[in-house]
């Protein structure tokens, strides 16, 4: 209930706050230039789609941090020099994030529109995984405003095994990494600062300008990591959490959407005792399709084939068809080899639909026997605060040091039947994702992120049409250069799949609603199906 009031009073108020600066400074080393690889991206409309010139730049987590007057390592391996990091302020003034080498030590390469992610890189130093953010320009995030739009994306998982997550997500951090509301954070976007998601992690090395070193207890399960006294709280929402065998996708809402700081086992989530103590909704209300009771739909050989590239289509629907309006409803579809395929529905009892909307949420709930702790930071309409305020995207590879994946791609929790309604989430073993086992047996496994576009429903797909850089499917498009950045691209005519007539729009695309100027004919078998008063669409 604290936590419900809590965000209606943000809700009301939006909480304006003023923050404390610390006197000393988070640094910035010289040691290797930052260079952020490039990558392009797409705004479309009904008329086609815009190229953008953008880069990625990885989480200041990964980064080299030494001494500013030499080389010495403020942190090796997963622990703190207290010779040099007495307390937080102390050491952000002594130490410095540098540049990286993202191909050579991080495994990280870029190629037009696409972005691979290896698991194992071995250079000097075993890098595992890593974490990368969507750039604007060198010194500040990309932001999306995604209420009333869709984003899509390519994605291949055929190499990612059971135990492995390649998540691409958004997230309410600062476009600047915080550098304004904190000036002792010299580092900023440019480095990767800023990081916060709905666990509040506690792992993080810097937090608002200032070293987490006070309280720093290393991990004891892995090498690189630890837990500090302080963690970074905001909404989060995962469009896509997966590897070949599972993938879901989850809504974390908060009651301050924006990015905060928390202390101890306050913060909740992931890194504290009590997980639901926090600001934020640390489980979210998730759809994964074997976990709804559809067993068939995803993974390899089944109706979303894994071992080939597809499509995610996500659509923010508003109860007003407008950007202004209050998100009602998250549907997802898949593109692959030119057919559009609608998520599949839930088969569970008592839970119906196949879209995450406050009526599925607390019937998931309930039935599962989940803390709904979701409804309890806002909903929906918490989620849609955020996704107003503008969201960060992040790309990233990983694994669990925390539950070995189990909670995505097995039986979790592991001491419940399996056979009890929402434990199981996959076929892998529950002994599948022991961080160690995946590191040594699968140190070449990869994902790949690639033709991202972001537009208004229904404009960054089609049913038909080859896709770029060895994307399953696109807009089938003529291609203008209007400047060395950008360009623009026009949809010419396609056939629908499934033998549908090529007269008429093609599934799932808008039809009607007010102040649409398009066709409202869809293509045989489709009826142009009301929304509501603004959205109409081919179903």
């Amino acid at each position: 209930m604290a936590a419900s009031l809590s965000y209606q009073i943000y809700k009301t108020a939006l909480l304006f706050a003023s923050f404390l600066a610390f006197s000393q400074a988070q640094q910035v080393g010289t040691s290797q230039t930052e260079t952020h690889p490039s990558l392009t991206w797409s705004k479309c409309t009904s008329s086609g789609c815009t190229t953008t010139s953008g880069s990625v730049v990885i989480d200041a987590n990964w980064r080299w941090v030494h001494t500013t007057d030499g080389y010495t390592n403020c942190y090796t391996g997963n622990k703190w020099d207290t010779s040099i990091c007495t307390d937080d302020a102390t050491c952000a003034a002594k130490c410095a994030l540098d540049g990286a080498s993202y191909s050579s030590t991080y495994g990280v390469t870029t190629s037009g529109n696409e972005l691979r992610l290896n698991f194992v890189t071995t250079a000097s130093q075993k890098n595992i995984g890593s974490r990368l953010y969507l750039m604007e320009n060198d010194s500040k995030y990309q932001m999306f405003n995604l209420l009333n739009q869709e984003f899509t994306f390519d994605v291949d998982v055929s190499q990612l095994p059971c135990g492995l997550n390649g998540a691409l997500y958004f997230v309410s951090m600062d476009a600047d990494g915080g550098s304004s509301r904190f000036p002792t954070n010299k580092a900023g976007a440019k480095y990767g600062t800023g990081y916060c998601d709905s666990q509040c992690p506690r792992d993080l090395k810097f937090i608002d300008g200032a070293a987490n070193v006070e309280g720093w207890e290393p991990s004891d399960n892995d090498v690189n990591s630890g837990v500090g006294n302080y963690g970074s709280c905001c909404a989060e929402m995962d469009i896509w959490e997966a590897n070949s065998i599972s993938t879901a996708f989850t809504p974390h809402p908060c009651d301050t959407p924006t990015q905060t700081k928390c202390e101890k086992d306050t913060c909740g989530g992931t890194y504290s005792s009590d997980r639901y103590a926090g600001s934020c909704d640390p489980d979210g209300c998730d759809f994964n399709p074997y976990r709804m009771g559809d067993t068939s739909f995803y993974g390899p050989g089944k109706t979303v084939d894994t071992k080939s590239p597809f499509t995610v289509v996500t659509q923010f629907i508003t109860d007003t068809g407008t950007s202004s309006g209050t998100l009602t409803e998250i549907k997802r579809l898949y593109v692959q080899n030119g057919n559009v395929i609608s998520q599949s529905n839930s088969k569970v009892s008592g839970v119906s639909g196949n879209s995450i909307t406050s009526d599925f949420c607390s019937a998931q709930k309930k039935v599962f026997g989940d803390t709904d702790s979701f409804s309890a930071h806002g909903g929906l309409e918490g989620m849609g605060a955020a996704l107003a305020e503008g969201m960060v995207l992040v790309m990233s590879l990983w694994d669990d040091h925390h539950s070995d994946m189990l909670w995505l791609d097995s039986n979790y929790p592991t001491t419940a039947a399996s056979t009890t309604p929402g434990v199981a989430r996959g076929t892998c073993d529950i002994s599948s994702g022991d961080p160690d086992f995946v590191e040594s047996t699968y140190p070449n496994a990869y994902v790949k992120y690639s033709n991202i576009k972001v537009g208004s429903l229904g404009s960054t797909y089609n049913s038909s049409g080859s896709g770029n850089s060895g994307s399953s499917s696109s807009k089938t498009t003529t291609t203008t250069t209007t400047t060395t950045t950008t360009t623009t691209t026009k949809t010419s005519s396609t056939t629908t799949s499934g033998g549908s007539s090529a007269t008429g729009l093609p599934h799932y695309s808008q039809c009607g609603g007010q102040g649409w100027s398009g066709s409202t004919t869809c293509a045989s078998p489709y009826t142009c199906t009301k929304q509501n008063d603004f959205y109409s669409q081919c179903l």
